[in-house]
């Protein structure tokens, strides 16, 4: 930086505040005369679209609501209610404080009518052109620091700086060489499409933009429709907020994590005008098997091909979660959200019954009345269920009307696929998914019963469950036929641990671009350096068609 003829090194100040004049404000400390590094500021341009990143279901952080006739049963006003832990450290300690907690703590504790997002989560990685309060001002403390902290960094740090003076003049900045750069089969790339290099136009187009970085957290327990609802004011409100400092911003670009893809489609089909672009990650279009499998069985604590740590980390997580139906279904069967996360009437089949005999093995689809999957899921009374009623209610908050209130949570649901959702996806998206063999997912589910007595396949529709065991496994009676024991089946398809194949490609031939990918699992997938990339990338590309 040059200054009344005297180069002098400099140290950048990041802006603080843009007043309603339109004003830039930043805060620098005194330093003495000998210190000959002077404060810089960088002026961003007038023209803004704003990125905002959405988290994944139990990635926001979630309190007992501090105001409302609503209150949370088990914690006080403002006390975390669901805080993902960060570090190892944190995850033991939380693992521990959950494995304690009884079916009925765990359904007072997360009452969806009761919490809402927790501004106050952790903030550990702040770029060197921001502050704490501006990322807490922006939504950074709403979620899991751990797994969105690097992107919601890097997107602030890279986005915002593509060029840069140098004794050879103006040259890329080196992240932007370095995703140039990138081995384009890390991305499961097809050759002569948008994963193409960024040309130096397109980042000087780019660059006439400024492009500060939210994160949006929702109260993921409500159905998807209130947390649409609820993005896309915080969306109106972030553009408003730029036009009253005098700054031009009439669109934002969405960035996704999983479920979070799902409140973005439904937020979008609302105001696509006010919708720059959207990047979907590992997003589970068709709803995920995996879900069936935690409601009916616990939350699963293995996975083939894993090595020891990764397993000890499941059982971790799946003592936060809860490891039977006992400690999930009071939580899950009454939460629309999570419920929006079976898969739904465009998934293909994927509930089987699997008979083990001795040679020739064989399996059967489960049917679903009138082949729908949501009066399965309000089916109550088949042996292969997704919810137990008994185990529903266990704080007895509902008493005799505990049956009324899960159909009520399946019919929201049912109306958010079919009617709110549907195929829709915003005109200008792209996304990738995960589809690595070694990470295995639920592409179906399986209950499996070892017998030395075929059955015929009708038969296998009927049936009463005697009792249960521990994991979800039953006892079943079939009518004028054995007694069999049916287990839960291990995971059987490539995805990301979480979601399969089978919903990950669910957008192909709706949106513009699709990746397919390996190399990370489910929670990990903005962690990867490949997917980080790809995903800086694919915002210039996509905002080429608005700017």
């Amino acid at each position: 930086m040059a200054t009344n003829g005297i180069s002098d090194p400099t140290r950048l100040v990041p802006v603080t505040k843009i007043d309603s004049d339109g004003n830039l404000h930043a805060r620098t400390l005194l330093s003495p005369k000998t210190n000959t590094t002077r404060a810089s500021i960088a002026v961003p341009p007038n023209k803004i679209i704003p990125v905002i990143v959405i988290a994944g279901i139990m990635g926001s952080n979630l309190r007992a609501s501090t105001s409302g006739a609503a209150r949370n049963q088990a914690l006080k006003p403002g006390e975390a209610a669901w805080r993902p832990p960060n570090g190892k450290i944190a995850g033991l300690s939380e693992a521990s404080k959950w494995s304690k907690r009884t079916p009925d703590i765990r359904q007072k504790i997360l009452d969806a009518g009761t919490l809402e997002v927790d501004p106050s989560g952790d903030i550990q990685e702040i770029p060197a052109r921001s502050n704490e309060d501006t990322c807490r001002t922006r939504g950074w403390g709403e979620i899991h620091a751990d797994s969105y902290g690097g992107l919601l960094s890097t997107l602030e740090e890279n986005l915002n700086s593509t060029f840069r003076v140098s004794s050879d003049g103006v040259e890329l900045e080196s992240a932007w060489v370095d995703i140039n750069d990138f081995d384009r089969s890390d991305w499961g790339a097809p050759s002569g499409g948008i994963e193409t290099v960024i040309t130096v136009d397109e980042l000087k187009k780019f660059a006439a933009y400024h492009y500060p970085v939210y994160a949006f957290g929702y109260n993921w327990l409500q159905s998807n429709e209130m947390s649409a609802a609820r993005l896309k004011e915080r969306i109106e409100l972030i553009i408003a907020s730029w036009v009253a400092a005098k700054r031009q911003c009439t669109k934002v670009m969405l960035v996704t994590h999983s479920m979070g893809g799902i409140v973005a489609r439904a937020c979008a089909k609302q105001i696509p005008e006010k919708i720059a672009g959207v990047v979907h990650g590992v997003m589970p279009a068709l709803g995920a098997p995996a879900c069936y499998r935690r409601l009916a069985c616990g939350t699963e604590s293995s996975s083939p091909g894993k090595g020891k740590l990764d397993l000890y980390a499941m059982g971790k997580f799946a003592e936060i979660a809860g490891t039977t139906p006992d400690e999930t279904t009071p939580v899950l069967a009454l939460s629309p959200g999570p419920l929006e996360l079976l898969p739904t009437h465009l998934h293909p089949s994927w509930l089987f019954a699997q008979i083990k005999l001795p040679k020739d093995p064989y399996s059967v689809p489960l049917n679903f009345p009138d082949r729908s999957p949501y009066k399965f899921y309000k089916d109550f009374e088949c042996w292969y269920r997704a919810i137990n009623l008994a185990l529903a209610d266990p704080a007895g908050k509902f008493k005799d009307a505990v049956e009324e209130k899960v159909v009520d949570a399946v019919n929201q649901a049912e109306k958010f696929h079919t009617k709110l959702l549907d195929t829709y996806y915003h005109p200008n998206t792209a996304a990738f998914y995960c589809a690595d063999p070694q990470q295995r997912s639920f592409g179906t589910y399986q209950w499996i019963a070892t017998t030395s007595v075929a059955v015929a396949p009708p038969k296998l529709q009927t049936g009463t469950v005697n009792s249960y065991n521990f994991n979800g496994a039953r006892n079943v009676s079939i009518v004028q036929g054995p007694s069999l024991f049916f287990e839960p089946s291990i995971q059987d398809a490539a995805g990301d641990g979480t979601v399969p194949t089978s919903s990950g490609q669910g957008p192909t031939g709706k949106v513009l671009h699709i990746f397919r990918t390996i190399g990370y699992d489910h929670q990990g997938a903005y962690k990867n350096k490949a997917m980080l990339a790809l995903t800086q990338h694919l915002i210039v590309k996509l905002l080429q068609k608005v700017i």
